[in-house]
């Protein structure tokens, strides 16, 4: 099954109970507000509906049984009449003002509590949801809780706390004037509970089938220049029609369901229980309920029974809001796998040194990558990674990082194991500079200064200039505050390094994760950011993932992964004179990647000498390393 289709899956049971608590629980917060807001429209609405046509159906009984009305016997009830509609609104407007307070302080609460539950969630589970999805859900949670709010408020409790006033009023009118109508409501609902059901199943189809469209629309913005690049746009846009066009026929279902079905049940039913409560009124009122009886049961039984067809507006518009809710939820089913402990350890560890001991680590559904691995860093010294791709290089500082926990083992910072701290203390230790550097689309002076908040200008252009980004940033049309677009796309790939190591200078924290920090760099850049970064790792634990071998050659000690285990590690010249795994990846970088006869191994007499470059320097130099061939 394709991404796309375990996006569009439709919410379970208990994702809607969750929705539909996490609601709850907003409004018992704001219980002070959501009181009046969800009671005083009803009385108004009580009022309006039934309070105000029972002024008017006693002046019309008067009417008829005194046989005419002069102005004097009409005004107490035209006063009061009038009287009730102006307290009616008033007090409506008044349960509008704090609805309006609920509505805007829970979305600002949902809003957060939803970025706060994405924020907790680990590096696996943003692999696997598309960011355009993410964003719908998560918006969609908070923005849906004003349509559950209005819909309880205005058809739920606006309806029924009327319609008890209106029982109430019939049945000292006649009795069996409430039973018809209870009966006809009842019979009602038994009828169309099913069908709703059904529609219910559809709607969540429906809503599926957005989800889809949603995804795919993300997913192409996303990665425009590989659809350009490859002339993908018909293709593309034929799969938006595909997907378009199948959420255009599951809503008409879900919609002529509900016309078609529903209603077609609802409008008879309707029909019958008014002419049930005239033929009741007429038929047992006997000559004692008059006029104003006849007129009032008319009235009440024409308004209790618009609640027929509310109620399934009612239960649409919870079904729409509380699906839709749930599909971010449903992503809270699953609890987050990296977590801090229930009580922390406070960081105090003992020095900068990195210790693996018998680590054992795989992906969900994978095979492990490291079974008992160990391997002890020093504080202060510079390791470098390398070997085939693979090999578990960067889940390494992955791992360090606790963007995902192991399985068995421990890691250790100063001797603290690193699971039993608060991430963020643990990750206020390290300076990050991935792979792939990731940019926000914001000025190129807020994207370094992400690093440390609070820092000062001249420390932000002092980190610039050490990475090498005043070269460019000079050239750009607003300088540092020219925004780099969405993942930094007005950079290149060299220059977005630059950044990523601005950051890392401006984090100035004592252990430094370098993970191909210069592979997008030419050579001439290269050297230049290359000064930068044996000077910023001048006294700091550094771990510096590489695949061209020159970039380390000048390491204090080289570690060699293969499919998850250490299979040599030393200095370069050590290495070189083992003979084994790294000499052949030396030898074969040397000797070119078209196929050529390899060239011998160079000699071992000056650390990081190449065939064609400059040797790296020595241990504890700090001078820039040697290009590669």
């Amino acid at each position: 099954m394709g991404q796309g289709d375990v996006l569009g899956t439709t919410p379970g049971r208990g994702a809607v109970v969750l929705a539909v608590r996490r609601y709850g629980q907003e409004l018992f917060r704001l219980r002070r507000l959501a009181l009046p807001a969800l009671l005083l429209p009803a009385v108004g609405n009580t009022g309006i509906r039934y309070v105000a046509p029972l002024l008017v159906a006693k002046l019309a009984g008067q009417a008829a049984d005194g046989g005419g009305l002069t102005l004097v016997s009409a005004l107490p009830y035209v006063l009061g009449f009038g009287v009730v509609l102006l307290l009616a609104e008033t007090v409506w407007r008044i349960g509008q003002h704090c609805l309006n307070r609920v509505d805007a302080l829970g979305m600002e609460h949902l809003y957060v509590i939803g970025m706060d539950e994405l924020f907790a969630r680990d590096a696996a589970f943003f692999h696997d949801n598309f960011a355009g999805s993410l964003t719908k859900r998560v918006l969609s949670f908070g923005r849906r809780f004003e349509d559950f709010v209005d819909t309880v408020t205005y058809r739920i409790v606006g309806s029924l706390v009327p319609l008890l006033f209106g029982a109430v009023v019939l049945w000292r009118y006649e009795p069996l004037l409430v039973v018809g109508l209870l009966l006809m409501i009842t019979l009602t609902v038994v009828a169309t509970t099913p069908l709703i059901r059904r529609r219910q199943a559809l709607v969540n189809d429906r809503e599926a089938a957005i989800a889809r469209v949603s995804g795919h629309v993300a997913d192409s913005l996303t990665n425009m220049e590989t659809i350009r690049a490859f002339a993908a746009e018909p293709r593309e846009a034929a799969e938006h029609r595909r997907r378009v066009a199948d959420s255009r026929r599951l809503t008409l279902r879900s919609w002529d369901y509900g016309n078609l079905r529903v209603d077609t049940v609802v409008a008879p039913m309707s029909v019958l229980t008014n002419v049930l409560g005239l033929l009741i009124a007429v038929a047992f009122g006997g000559p004692d309920l008059g006029v104003e009886g006849i007129v009032v049961a008319f009235t009440y039984y024409s308004n209790a029974t618009q609640i027929m067809f509310e109620f399934n507006q009612i239960y649409r518009r919870l079904e729409s809001s509380m699906t839709e809710a749930a599909q971010f939820t449903e992503l809270l089913l699953d609890p987050a796998t990296v977590l801090d402990a229930a009580r922390p350890e406070p960081l105090a560890p003992r020095d900068t040194g990195i210790r693996f001991e018998a680590v054992t680590f795989a992906h969900v559904g994978a095979k492990p990558i490291f079974q008992g691995l160990d391997l002890d860093v020093p504080g202060g010294a510079r390791i470098g990674l390398i070997g085939r791709s693979g090999g578990g290089k960067t889940t390494l500082t992955r791992l360090l990082l606790r963007m995902a926990d192991i399985d068995g083992g421990r890691i250790l910072i100063g001797g603290q194991d690193i699971s039993g701290l608060r991430q963020a203390d643990l990750r206020s230790l390290i300076a990050y500079v991935p792979q792939e550097p990731a940019m926000f689309h914001r000025s190129l002076r807020d994207n370094i200064a992400f690093a440390r908040a609070g820092a000062t200008d001249a420390e932000i252009h002092a980190a610039a200039e050490a990475a090498h980004v005043t070269e460019f940033a000079d050239q750009l049309p607003d300088g540092f505050a020219t925004l780099v677009g969405e993942r930094g796309v007005k950079l290149s790939g060299g220059q977005r390094q630059r950044v990523a190591l601005a950051r890392a200078l401006l984090r100035d924290a004592p252990i430094l994760l370098l993970d191909e920090a210069t592979s997008a760099l030419d050579s001439e850049s290269e050297l230049l950011v290359q000064d930068a970064l044996w000077r910023l790792m001048d006294g700091r634990t550094a771990l510096v993932v590489a695949h061209r071998l020159s970039t380390v050659a000048g390491m204090d000690r080289l570690v060699v992964l293969d499919r998850g285990s250490i299979v040599e590690q030393g200095t370069h010249a050590e290495l070189l004179a083992a003979d084994g795994a790294y000499a052949r990846l030396w030898q074969h970088q040397s000797g070119g990647f078209l196929g050529g006869p390899a060239e011998p191994a160079p000699s071992t007499d000056i650390p990081g000498a190449g065939p064609t470059g400059p040797s790296a320097p020595a241990p504890g130099r700090s001078q820039p390393a040697a290009t590669g061939p």
